[in-house]
């Protein structure tokens, strides 16, 4: 089960709701969904902070127009998510998008998928999306995307993925917002 919330930061203090991630089908799609919570003032900072049954979380940062900052806990676990492949991006990921050269190669002319390359051959050159056994088991990401709010990254670091939000939440001053929503 997952539980996911957005925490907006405006000149009024800390907003929180639950949100559904249902319709969010990419980072842009959740950087755009961070944004509408704080509508009309672009310059207030979003986290959206997703948990899945205390195997990982992933917290994405969007600060106005900026690109979004993300932190994710375990990204092998993530991996096997749905949720979590939004936030496991290539440039996350330290890999070279695929081009659509890349991705012809997995369709046949009939439009039916020939399967994916093999991985362990190594001649795609780095960008075939690597599966859950090739990401580690730990943190990617930038866990520092929280210093200037009040919680540094050996604290993020140290977060159970068991109650990561709440101590997040707690740290950020806005525990009983964050639990009005849960």
């Amino acid at each position: 089960m997952y539980f996911a919330a957005v925490l907006a930061r405006t000149s009024d203090g800390w907003q929180a709701s639950d949100t559904e991630l249902d319709n969010v089908e990419t980072l842009t799609d959740l950087a755009d969904l961070a944004r509408e919570a704080v509508a009309g003032d672009e310059d207030d900072t979003v986290l959206v902070c997703i948990e899945h049954e205390g195997a990982w979380f992933g917290l994405v940062r969007v600060d106005g127009e900026d690109d979004p900052r993300i932190y994710v806990s375990n990204a092998a676990a993530a991996a096997r998510s749905a949720y979590g492949e939004l936030l496991l991006t290539d440039e996350l990921l330290g890999r070279d998008p695929l081009t659509p050269e890349d991705l012809d190669s997995l369709v046949d002319l009939d439009g039916t998928e020939d399967g994916e390359p093999d991985r362990d051959e190594g001649s795609d050159g780095g960008d075939t999306p690597p599966d859950a056994a090739t990401l580690p088991e730990g943190p990617v990401g930038e866990p520092e995307l929280l210093e200037d709010l009040g919680m540094g990254e050996k604290d993020v670091l140290a977060l159970s993925s068991e109650d990561a939000l709440s101590g997040i939440a707690e740290a950020l001053g806005c525990a009983d917002v964050l639990e009005a929503v849960r």
